[in-house]
């Protein structure tokens, strides 16, 4: 398969380990990856930072209209009717991402999958159910879309799990980033839920938490 386009930042050469970061709904790579220089990380950490691109379908709940997305929304209740086979279609897009970044060189143990809103219900699907240990999730003001069908990979049952949620999103209301921080803790996962003043975005508090966060899985 094919990689999506994608856009690659380098904190500096020869980079050891790989943030793969997946955007919105309607936005693309270029969303997030002005962040990287927001985090401050320390001169002797080498991160790839990839962004890739999601492609652009037709979303049923903004009336067929097309735009960039992991899958489309079939309801605006987001969580109570998904289409799986296209989330499904771009988890797998992203563990090509992965895959060639293993084939590069970085080993699996230092990939962090980080997903915001749709990306981050992406992100659930890849980590959760990946053969290969991964570095970490960060998940964004997202939900566990696949909760109910997910087919969980043992080899990622102890990875750091990081949930960040806004207290006023009207887009992914904050109990379902906390309805997924149940369920995976049910399931055995050990996950820690943080959460800010704020609607459906980032703000510079979580861009401080996010790069400790990374600093200390990967440093």
């Amino acid at each position: 398969m094919p990689l999506l386009p994608a856009i690659e930042l380098e904190t500096s050469p020869n980079p050891d380990s790989t943030v793969i970061w997946l955007h919105g709904l309607g936005a693309d790579g270029n969303d997030f990856a002005p962040i990287v220089p927001e985090l401050q990380l320390p001169a002797d950490m080498s991160v790839r930072f990839i962004f890739p691109h999601a492609p652009a379908i037709p979303v049923t709940v903004n009336g067929g209209f097309v735009m960039p997305a992991w899958y489309d929304i079939l309801e605006m209740d987001i969580d109570r009717k998904v289409d799986m086979a296209g989330l499904m279609a771009s988890a797998r897009a992203i563990k090509a991402f992965v895959n060639r970044e293993i084939d590069r060189g970085i080993d699996s143990k230092r990939i962090v999958i980080a997903g915001f809103s749709q990306g981050g219900a992406v992100a659930y699907q890849l980590v959760l159910s990946y053969d290969k240990p991964l570095a970490g999730l960060l998940a964004m003001s997202t939900y566990f879309a696949t909760a109910d069908v997910i087919e969980y990979s043992e080899t990622n049952k102890t990875i750091p799990l990081r949930v960040q949620h806004g207290e006023h999103d009207p887009v992914v209301p904050e109990n379902l980033g906390r309805k997924a921080t149940t369920q995976l803790i049910k399931q055995g996962y050990s996950v820690s839920y943080q959460n800010y003043p704020m609607e459906h975005s980032v703000c510079p508090e979580q861009i401080r938490d996010i790069s400790e966060w990374l600093q200390t899985i990967l440093h």
